[in-house]
């Protein structure tokens, strides 16, 4: 084909032919290989794709078929060509292995990109997104072209203006009147059409008092007035800043040398930042990036205030100038700057570096969190992450108020209306609820204005005063903390952390919780408050907590109660225990036989009680017999085998002895004087002791010592050695494996014990 031909899609006669001429048509014909269209207001703008190294570009109206402007650069062949659906740039590939992006209405060269990847054959652009696809003879790439940040901006009253594509549109909140708002719901708002903007608009923004707005893009600027978008200022810029204080002034990056300074839309000053100017920032203090760091100027005079080795991304101030968050790719620090010192410093020269003022600030936390967006309300950061939560910090403390299923850019909060505002790429507007009384009182808190903070608090709803209370907690102000929060649970571990016992006690008798009784008791006994830790413990049934009290206060009545309490509850662990420390022996041992526990009581009278080991032997033979009978035979009763019970007679008399010399128990104090058991020989200490004739003991008396008193020495030794000798035969003949055990325990409950 030598030339092209534009066809009418309805119909089958083409419009007109293309042919290459600065301004008009001539014979000459275009030798094509491809044709992109792109509607531009009123007139069709047709991309000629040519198999050299330049592109014709013509726009098409009624009257005539002009070409507009040619772009050359390439080194080889053209080989593709596309209007961006988003952007205002024409993309081009060639055989040279570039690609080169143009600016579609100025048709200036704004970048070229090389990858290496040999001849490029096509692209492509996704409508709604600034992705491009890139395909070459090696592969194919995908890159991001501008920024995603829509140009969107909103002042204090609730006007919201943005930009969608050259197009300025606005919109009101208040207009919305009374309609119910959701939060995160896109808000239904009515739109207007401002007008066209000469230039593409990059970023759109308000002056702090919201009377003009700035459009930056294409390498300028321009300031119109909010109302109705007419011209107050221009000029060509690198980047432009507007600072969050008054009177209004704003900055702008005229080289990477330079800087200027505007006031009431006159230049002011020019300065040159020692270290060059990469990007500039607005707020309470001019900031300059560099390859050095970041450098903050003062507005007025250009003076150095501080120089920081950080490479910021974001920087936000504060209303009052106060406090500044620096956001880096990789998180964000919290800054206090002390103007008091800074201006004690300029007027001394004492602390003055050449980096600045050293205590011209004062680190107050580093979070680990990137910041996509952020605005100061009062003391408190509110900003969105990079994994796409709404956040607020304040005081150390990071709150959650919404995650949100995209990406969101905030553009605002409205005090009165207490919600904060957000937008998408898309252009859509929703809004999340913020309680400003919280926040009010939070930045009167972090003030240490707690008169303000009195104020302020009945303001706040009793279901938000909880999530105030952690935060108060947080900065170390647990009273007001235990004054304020209304949850019962946060409240008795404030109460505990306080030391107050009363509101403690309190809290526990509304919550009948055992946990919180054994917590209380444990405050209680570090307060030596034993008689509310007893009541305490006993609230919780905390059985070991009341004999490790009793015992360790020496409490012989408490010890005693506490028996007769745990043997009623079946707790017969601490019931033994409680017995036996008083020296009741014989309660021990009828807890035993109760409990089912006879061999442990027979070794327990064999061991304290030796009067009462036959009792327990008959009783054990009687148990036993029911699971196996020969092993109930095999139990010797000291009754029936005297032999092999030596010094069971001493026993006796030890036992009685003991009885009547420790009838009474001995007072705590005492204690260092007592000989230890194990250090006793109660078999000496009870020599020349008469005792008693028990009717055990009668019964060992009256019985012979051997069946007639003539035996010889000998057959009374063969006599004992065939008793052994059965004794061993039936001890041989048991088996073990029959006897149950699952009885032998004594208490039930000694797990959960």
């Amino acid at each position: 084909m030598r030339h092209g031909a534009f066809d009418n899609i309805l119909g089958e006669h083409p419009h007109g032919h293309l042919y290459e001429h600065k301004h008009m048509i001539t014979d000459k014909q275009i030798n094509m290989n491809g044709v992109f269209l792109y509607m531009m207001l009123h007139h069709l703008v047709i991309l000629t794709q040519k198999r050299e190294m330049k592109i014709p570009i013509f726009i098409l109206n009624t009257v005539n078929k002009t070409c507009v402007q040619t772009l050359e650069g390439h080194a080889q062949n053209v080989s593709c060509a596309s209007f961006h659906p988003e952007l205002p740039i024409i993309i081009t590939g060639s055989e040279d292995g570039t690609v080169r992006i143009w600016h579609s209405s100025t048709y200036r060269l704004e970048s070229t990109l090389n990858y290496g990847m040999e001849r490029v054959w096509c692209v492509a652009s996704l409508r709604g997104s600034n992705n491009v696809a890139l395909g070459y003879d090696e592969g194919s790439i995908i890159v991001k072209l501008g920024r995603e940040e829509p140009a969107m901006s909103m002042d204090a009253n609730g006007k919201i203006i943005w930009a969608k594509h050259s197009e300025v549109q606005q919109a009101n909140l208040k207009a919305m009147g009374d309609a119910e708002i959701k939060d995160g719901e896109r808000l239904p708002l009515a739109v207007k059409d401002m007008g066209s903007c000469e230039i593409y608009p990059q970023t759109i923004q308000h002056n702090p008092n919201g009377r003009f707005v700035v459009v930056c893009g294409d390498g300028e600027y321009i300031i119109y007035t909010a109302m109705a978008l007419r011209n107050k200022s221009f000029g060509s810029y690198i980047i432009y800043c507007v600072p969050s204080v008054f009177p209004p002034r704003y900055a702008i990056r005229e080289s990477n040398s330079v800087v200027k300074i505007f006031k009431n839309f006159k230049e002011k000053k020019s300065f040159k930042p020692d270290f060059g100017a990469e990007s500039i920032y607005g707020g309470f203090l001019l900031g300059v990036r560099s390859v050095n760091g970041l450098a903050f100027y003062d507005w007025d005079n250009t003076e150095l205030i501080r120089r920081i080795e950080i490479q910021p991304k974001h920087i936000f101030w504060s209303d009052s100038g106060e406090l500044v968050c620096i956001a880096t790719e990789e998180s964000f620090f919290i800054l206090k700057y002390l103007s008091e010192k800074v201006l004690a410093a300029q007027e001394t020269h004492e602390g003055v570096t050449e980096d600045g003022i050293e205590d011209a600030f004062e680190v107050l936390g580093e979070i680990q969190e990137i910041v996509k967006t952020g605005l100061w309300v009062g003391d408190c950061f509110i900003y969105t992450s990079s994994v796409n939560r709404l956040n607020y910090y304040v005081g150390g403390e990071i709150v959650t108020i919404a995650h949100l299923d995209r990406t969101m850019y905030l553009l605002g909060y409205i005090p009165k209306d207490n919600r904060l505002y957000l937008g998408d790429k898309e252009l859509n507007i929703v809004s999340y609820s913020l309680l400003v009384s919280v926040l009010e009182y939070q930045t009167a808190v972090m003030r240490r204005d707690f008169s303000m903070a009195d104020k302020v608090l009945p303001t706040i709803p009793k279901e938000q005063r909880t999530r105030v209370a952690h935060f108060l907690e947080k900065q170390g102000f647990k009273q007001q903390a235990l004054t304020v929060s209304t949850d019962p649970e946060h409240r008795f571990e404030l109460a505990l952390q306080l030391g107050e016992l009363k509101i403690a006690y309190q809290l526990a008798m509304e919550a009948e919780s055992e946990q919180k009784w054994k917590q209380l008791a444990e405050l209680a006994i570090s307060k030596c408050q034993f008689g509310l830790a007893q009541e305490c413990l006993h609230h919780a049934q905390d059985y070991g907590g009341l004999l490790l009290l009793a015992t360790a206060s020496g409490n012989a009545s408490m010890v005693n109660k506490l028996a007769e309490g745990a043997e009623r509850d079946g707790k017969n662990n601490v019931a033994f225990m409680s017995y036996f420390l008083q020296g009741k022996l014989d309660a021990c041992l009828e807890l035993l036989i109760r409990t089912g526990r006879l061999p442990e009581a027979a070794f327990l009278a064999r061991t304290y009680l030796p009067s009462q080991v036959s009792r327990v032997v008959k009783l054990w033979r009687e148990n036993l017999s029911k699971v196996n009978q020969k092993a109930a035979e095999s139990l010797a009763d000291p009754t029936e085998y005297e032999n092999l019970f030596p010094g069971l007679k001493e026993a006796f008399v030890v036992e009685e002895w003991v009885n009547n010399t420790q009838a009474d128990l001995w007072p705590a104090r005492q204690y260092p004087l007592v000989t230890p058991n194990e250090e006793r020989n109660v078999m000496e200490e009870a020599k020349g002791f008469q005792p008693s004739r028990s009717a055990t003991q009668q019964e060992l008396d009256e019985k012979p010592d051997s069946p007639t008193p003539v035996i010889m020495a000998s057959h009374t030794a063969n006599k004992e050695e065939k008793s052994l000798l059965e004794l061993e035969v039936d001890l041989d003949n048991l088996e073990l494996e029959d006897i149950d055990t699952t009885d032998i325990n004594l208490d039930e409950d000694i797990l959960d014990d």
